[in-house]
């Protein structure tokens, strides 16, 4: 843009030397037909003031009377053309002419004066109003491009901060963008973990479950030998509708086969009636010691169950409440990433519309101030001359209005000297 103003500028300059040399050579050709004029008048005015042109003057007049009025019409024409004699205007000089004349008539030569002191009132005038006009216009139109350029030079500005605002908006946009992506992965890593995580103590649990269970039915056992007292009987099994029917019709009931502890594929066996015991030669003798070593450890055993699992239940309970606590804040997080993105996107559409309003308004702006810097030219060819000559014309015309206005008087027959 600055290129295009330089450009234009060159340009402005290169019309002012254009129109000011065209200015200077115009005012030369006046002054040269001026000045032509003022000699052909002069060598006029010779010829008529010839001696042998005033003799076949005086010869041509019709009476001796009139030869007096023409002595004394000649004094006053004389020093009438003395008052006119300081001047430059060429209109000036057919008055001086219409004075020298055979048969001059003051009236009409009066007339011509006061026609002559009209025209260049009105012609003072005239420049007046166009002097006035142009040191207006000229400031205006100044001020009017300097206004136009600094309005370009703040939209330049805008543009650029506007340009830095919105890459700087898709700087944030994409960082943000990123980091809802990243988030996301985040989050599905955590839920197949915290999955896994509960797949792993639920089996273990159901391992530790069986295993204690495996246990007790061990210790029962024990219980039945050492501890009969303790010893918990297993629960009657309930017959099924085939096997009742089979007992009504005098059949026997199919063995019990070893149940599964569930999840476990584990066995044990269930309660059968023993075989009796063969004649045994001595008595067992002091069962206490022995079986309370063997429950012990039993028992230790299903301790250890009981702290795994609990152990199991704890840790499972944290990490769901962290996995939970996770999760809200990480939904928190992207609803306000989101919601920031969306703003952020809304901020750039509305500096992008700034963006093209600013160019536009630039665009126009600069063709404004082209039309002004033409306006401007067209201007200071029009004006400045007349600047620059005002006031010698205006006192050359004031000039010769005094000369009209002396000669006036000297043919009404005023005394003036």
């Amino acid at each position: 843009m600055t290129s295009k103003a330089r450009l234009a500028d060159k340009q402005f300059l290169a019309d002012l030397d254009t129109n000011c040399a065209t200015k200077k050579s115009e005012y030369a050709v006046v002054e040269k037909t001026r000045a032509d004029e003022l000699v052909a008048i002069a060598e006029t005015i010779k010829i008529l003031n010839d001696d042998d042109a005033l003799d076949l003057f005086k010869q041509t007049l019709p009476s001796a009377s009139l030869l007096q009025a023409k002595v004394t019409t000649a004094d006053t024409t004389k020093r009438a053309l003395r008052a006119l004699s300081d001047h430059h205007d060429s209109r000036v000089d057919l008055i001086s002419l219409a004075l020298r004349g055979k048969a001059a008539n003051f009236d009409k030569v009066l007339k011509m004066i006061d026609d002559m002191v009209a025209l260049l009132g009105k012609e003072q005038t005239t420049d007046d109003s166009k002097k006035a006009y142009c040191e207006a216009n000229l400031d205006k139109t100044d001020d009017e491009a300097k206004a136009l350029d600094q309005n370009a030079a703040d939209l330049t500005t805008a543009i650029e901060e506007t340009k830095s605002n919105i890459q700087t908006l898709v700087d944030e946009i994409q960082a943000l963008s990123q980091g809802v992506q990243d988030l996301d992965k985040q989050v599905g890593d955590a839920t197949e973990t915290r999955k896994n995580e509960h797949e792993n103590n639920v089996q273990t649990l159901a391992s530790d479950s069986a295993a204690k269970e495996l246990l007790g039915l061990a210790k029962n056992r024990l219980n039945k030998f050492y501890n009969p007292d303790l010893f918990k009987a297993a629960a009657k099994r309930e017959l099924s509708a085939e096997e009742r029917v089979s007992v009504n019709l005098g059949g026997t009931m199919a063995p019990t086969m070893a149940s599964a502890i569930a999840g476990t594929g584990v066995t044990v066996l269930a309660e059968v009636a023993p075989a009796a015991p063969p004649q045994a030669v001595q008595a067992y003798q002091n069962k206490g010691q022995e079986s309370t070593g063997v429950i012990a450890m039993v028992d230790m055993l299903i301790a250890d169950l009981d702290k795994e699992i609990q152990e199991i239940e704890v840790g499972e309970k944290e990490s769901q409440s962290e996995y939970e606590t996770y999760m809200s804040d990480s939904a928190s997080k992207r609803a306000a990433d989101s919601a920031s993105i969306a703003e952020k996107e809304g901020a750039k559409a509305d500096a992008e519309a700034a963006l093209q309003k600013a160019e536009s308004d630039k665009k126009s702006t600069l063709n404004e101030a082209m039309a002004k810097a033409e306006e401007i030219s067209a201007l200071h060819g029009d004006c400045d001359w007349l600047i620059s000559n005002f006031d010698a014309r205006k006192e050359a015309r004031a000039g010769e209005v005094e000369s009209l206005k002396n000669a006036k008087a000297i043919l009404a027959g005023s005394d003036y000297s």
